[in-house]
């Protein structure tokens, strides 16, 4: 019968395609690896892996069978994760994806708050954009992420826990800054700076916007809402940027001014996404219930 370390040193040729990187990956030597994996593929009756010198290819029947192996990783995973909701609420390593627009404004804070009130939660932190971070927690190589919607899930679940509207930023001596809001009617898409495709806040921005994809008289790719601010702060145009940004990026800042969106909002909200069997359901709606806490005691 197959073991479920062979089902990991399978997994783990299929991501690496390379024997000895999949060795190391699951730190094992390679020749007990590769032994492994042959018994396996003696078992089955067929090769999963076609392998020479140079390169690892998988085979047709072998690509129907990693995909059934990945399933049955993630079940057992999730068994696990109902387990660990019997013992003390996040208590256990979790691996969380978030995207760049929310990473720098919230973890600071909910780092430093969770690890107080939770000393046995192990978090394992990446930062990604949406679609790589949806497709990870698809496949088990995160427990779950943190984005922003409205974004497609590809299926897995959303548990809301935040929601905010957009800020315009310019400089103090732009006339439309002596007022405390701004409509989208009064900007101009031509000055607007945004970040580089990708980042599904610039999707967001322009929705709420409305405004379509088009051209800027300014060329250049920005992926931090850091740089953008920097580029409003030298006159090289405007941006919108999220309500839970304001405060870390105006600081320093003198010469700037933020204007809230008056557009119909909220403009985005922020979502733990995981899959929809997901064993630790418990601890994801407990996390987004502290990050909530956390974001409404900093004002954000």
């Amino acid at each position: 019968m197959v073991s479920i370390k062979q089902i990991n040193y399978a997994l783990a040729v299929e991501k690496e395609m390379h024997f000895k990187n999949a060795a190391d990956r699951c730190y094992v030597s390679a020749s007990t690896l590769s032994n492994a994996i042959s018994e396996m593929e003696k078992q089955l009756g067929f090769e999963i892996f076609e392998r020479n010198n140079k390169k690892v290819i998988v085979t047709k029947l072998g690509k129907e069978i990693l995909r059934k192996y990945k399933n049955i990783k993630l079940q057992l995973e999730d068994i696990q994760k109902i387990s660990e909701n019997n013992s003390q609420p996040l208590s256990h390593p979790i691996s969380l994806g978030i995207i760049p627009t929310i990473s720098p404004f919230l973890m600071p804070l909910a780092i430093k708050s969770l690890s107080y009130k939770f000393p046995k939660l192990n978090l394992k932190i990446s930062e990604g954009q949406s679609n790589d971070l949806i497709e990870k927690v698809k496949n088990g190589d995160l427990d779950m992420a943190i984005l922003a919607l409205p974004y497609k899930l590809q299926g897995l679940k959303a548990i809301k826990f935040w929601a905010e509207d957009f800020f315009w930023v310019t400089t103090k001596d732009d006339l439309r800054s002596k007022v405390s809001e701004i409509k989208a009617n009064d900007l101009d898409r031509s000055e607007l700076l945004l970040l580089e495709e990708g980042h599904c806040l610039k999707d967001h921005i322009l929705s709420a916007c409305k405004m379509t994809k088009q051209p800027s008289n300014i060329s250049f790719k920005a992926s931090s809402l850091n740089t953008l601010v920097q580029f409003v702060k030298s006159g090289m145009g405007t941006t919108l940027v999220p309500e839970m940004a304001i405060e870390q990026l105006m600081a320093g800042n003198p010469d700037l001014k933020n204007l809230h969106l008056n557009e119909s909002g909220p403009h985005r909200e922020i979502a733990i996404v995981i899959r929809q069997n997901y064993g630790g359901t418990q601890d994801v709606q407990l996390l987004g219930l502290e990050l909530k806490r956390i974001l409404k005691e900093n004002s954000l």
